[in-house]
């Protein structure tokens, strides 16, 4: 018992950073969520914020109302549906072949290197991201706008002109992202035992017959908790993403506004926060009810590709 106990305290030992980090940072904040309930105002005789928090008035669900009552929010919730449906299904397509297209290369240098160039992206902040972006799509001397300037072809205000930002934030989005997928899927079919290829070729099967019976169905746990776990986030938006890269361009909202961005610029306009509390828990809200709807449905076909 004393082993077990000793081995049982370094375990929980190890768990303690992550576990505190998570109370500290998840939990105690949510006693803020009333925020979203209240119009949140300065107590002068004692501004402490709990002082401020008592003292200011209850409206209920007046704070969601500007979520569901204007265009310009009803734009930005499309946008946000839109793009993370666009964005799961691509994302899932491209890490998937990429995996077993690096799976199946010989030559380990090459791989390791190509796992590298492709999982680099990922650590990069968006700000600097939005720069490699205004490089290429400068209007007076980005890379872009120079190669149709020496080919004759008409000048684009890149940053005024909306109808190109779906397709620029839709490759900036992948090209940032899927080599994170990648590299996981690449780990779930490193994992797989060879045998099954083994005896796949023994029966005649071909390489995409060993990709579609073999690979594929083995990924199928892995890819079903990545999905879950990006249905859950439906309802966000990468801020940095929709806010830096397009330089947070007005003219360009029909195309780059979305939840996280609208809820931002409404804060920056009327400093109402409990408005901008009711939309990121609204979008908690959501999210909650998009993983346990998703998981329920994978559940049902595949209990052990479940989250939970």
């Amino acid at each position: 018992m004393g082993a077990r106990r000793k081995k049982s305290i370094i375990l929980t030992s190890m768990c303690l950073p992550g576990a505190i980090w998570f109370i500290l940072l998840r939990y105690l904040p949510m006693a803020g969520i009333v925020l979203a309930f209240k119009q949140y105002k300065v107590y002068p005789k004692n501004p402490t914020f709990w002082s401020n928090l008592y003292h200011s008035k209850w409206v209920g669900f007046k704070n969601f109302e500007y979520l569901f009552k204007t265009q310009d929010a009803l734009r930005a919730v499309r946008n946000t549906l839109v793009y993370n449906v666009i964005w799961i299904a691509m994302g899932l397509v491209l890490a998937v072949a990429f995996a077993i297209i690096l799976n199946e290369l010989r030559a380990k240098v090459a791989a390791k290197a190509y796992q590298t160039l492709m999982f680099f992206p990922y650590f990069l902040s968006w700000v600097v991201v939005s720069y490699f972006v205004l490089a290429f799509f400068d209007p007076t001397s980005g890379l872009v706008t120079s190669i149709r300037a020496a080919r004759g072809l008409p000048k684009i205000d890149w940053y005024n002109t909306p109808k190109y930002w779906p397709w620029i934030l839709t490759f900036a989005n992948q090209w940032k992202n899927v080599g994170y997928s990648t590299i996981l899927y690449l780990t779930a079919i490193v994992g797989i035992d060879r045998g099954q290829y083994e005896a796949a070729a023994i029966d005649g099967a071909s390489w995409w017959q060993q990709i579609r019976y073999v690979t594929l169905p083995n990924l199928a746990p892995m890819i079903s908790i990545l999905l879950i776990m990006n249905v859950g986030k439906i309802f966000n938006s990468d801020f940095g993403l929709f806010y830096s890269v397009p330089m947070n361009s007005a003219s360009l909202y029909p195309a780059t506004q979305t939840i996280d961005t609208y809820i931002y610029n409404v804060l920056t306009a009327t400093n109402n926060i409990g408005q901008s509390t009711a939309g990121g828990f609204l979008q908690n809200l959501v999210g909650f009810v998009c993983i346990m709807a998703a998981n329920s449905i994978v559940r049902k076909i595949d209990e052990d590709s479940s989250l939970f």
